[in-house]
This record gives C-alpha cells, sequence and structure tokens, in this order.
C-alpha cells in the first residue's frame, strides 16, 4: 500500500467544538419554556397545552434545535476519511451509523416544526367538537411514540452510541489520539446506552429506568466531541504507509 499524508481540517475541529455549546441555545430555551425534556412524559393534552401557549416562538426555538447539529455530517465524514485508511470497515460502519443517526434525530425534533401545530391547533380550536379532540389525542400520541420515541429517541441516540463506540475503537486500535479520548468514548457511549431503559420502560411495566443515564450519558457525548475538536485542531500532517 502506497504513503498516504493524513491531513486533519482545524475547520472540523471547531465544528465539534462549537455544535455542543450551540445545541445549549435552544436546548435551554426549550428548558424555559417547555419544561422540556420532563414534558416529553406527562399526559397528551397537558404537553399540547404548553406547547400552544408557546405560539410560534416555540416552533422556532424547535427547528433550530434541529438543524444545529447538522453540520456535524461534515465532522463525521470528515473523521471517517482521515481513519479509514486504519481500519476502512469498522471506520466506514462507524460513519453509516453517525450520519443515519442526525436523520432520525432531524425527524424525531422537527415533527414539533411542522406536524405538532396542526395537531395544537385543531385541539384549541374553539369550533373542535369533542371528538376530535379525542381524534387529536390519540394522533399526537401515535406520532409522538413514532417519530418521538422510536426514531428520535431510540434510533438518533442508539446509532450516535454505535458511531461513538467505533470510532473510539478505531481510535484506540490505531492510537490516532491520546489513549484517555477513546476510553472516554466508551465509557459514555455504554452511559448513554443506559438511558434507553427509560425507553423500554414506557411500553414494558418490569422495565426500570436509570435514574440521570440519558442526561449524563449526553452530556457525557457533548464533552467527547468536544475533546476530539481540540485533538484536531492540535493535529499536524502524517503519513501512514
Amino acid at each position: 500500500m502506497k504513503n498516504e499524508t493524513i491531513k486533519w481540517n482545524p475547520y472540523i475541529g471547531l465544528v465539534l467544538i462549537m455544535i455542543p455549546i450551540l445545541i445549549q441555545i435552544p436546548y435551554t430555551l426549550l428548558i424555559m419554556n417547555f419544561q422540556y425534556p420532563d414534558i416529553l412524559r406527562q399526559p397528551t393534552d397537558s404537553i399540547l397545552s404548553e406547547f400552544h401557549k408557546g405560539s410560534s416562538s416555540l416552533v422556532w426555538t424547535w427547528w433550530f434545535f434541529g438543524i444545529s447539529g447538522l453540520p456535524l455530517f461534515f465532522a463525521y465524514l470528515h473523521l471517517y476519511q482521515n481513519t479509514k485508511v486504519y481500519s476502512p470497515l469498522l471506520s466506514l460502519t462507524a460513519v453509516i451509523f453517525g450520519v443515519a443517526s442526525l436523520f432520525f434525530q432531524l425527524i424525531g425534533l422537527l415533527r414539533w416544526v411542522f406536524v405538532v401545530p396542526i395537531l395544537s391547533n385543531l385541539y384549541f380550536d374553539p369550533n373542535s367538537s369533542e371528538i376530535m379532540k379525542e381524534v387529536v389525542l390519540i394522533n399526537f400520541q401515535t406520532i409522538h411514540h413514532l417519530f418521538g420515541v422510536l426514531i428520535g429517541e431510540h434510533l438518533g441516540q442508539l446509532f450516535i452510541i454505535l458511531w461513538m463506540l467505533l470510532l473510539s475503537i478505531v481510535l484506540r486500535k490505531n492510537q490516532i489520539f491520546p489513549k484517555w479520548i477513546s476510553n472516554f468514548g466508551m465509557v459514555s457511549a455504554f452511559i448513554y446506552l443506559l438511558a434507553q431503559f427509560e425507553l423500554f420502560s414506557l411500553v414494558i411495566s418490569d422495565v426500570k429506568e436509570i435514574p440521570f443515564a440519558g442526561l449524563v450519558g449526553s452530556l457525557c457525548w457533548l464533552v467527547w466531541m468536544m475533546a476530539l475538536g481540540i485533538q484536531i485542531l492540535k493535529q499536524k500532517p502524517n503519513v501512514v504507509a
């Protein structure tokens, strides 16, 4: 195999550092204005009521929350481009999971922009009958569990966990970055995986959620990405034989 020069793009490092910070803006606004994420497990009429109070500003917040992570697409591809020379199959599998996770999470978040407002307006329309309101509640529950719990939370989080785990394995196996980066990534993936118990507890009564697993896991994921970004900024071109 001929020698190949690996060049790390500093702009990708900045993306990995800035996106976790950028995401916190809409996330904080949703906590303040929508009682997020606790509101997601409340009765359907309570969710619609809180959403209706937020009006268009809440819709724009959800939209910004959804698209704020899209620059990670370029970061995932750049990491694949620079690691495939070491572990082609693992790197390819990792980037597939990473890109798919962005797609799943985008669908889950944007339901609040293009689907929920319609249901909310129908529910609070003075001309809506009680039967119509019941239909709205049933439709919201279905959409909430399909696009929110299944696609956004389960598949979106599961695939980002697999991306983080596989990339950490590639980095550790080939000693691309300091070993603690890989170790922290694998531990973070395990903690984040524990958050899936909450989703299963919604449909299986015997399953109990693990408190704070989702919060700690997501924070570890964001911190790990920032650490990756810092390491990329430190890298210089190197030749791989």
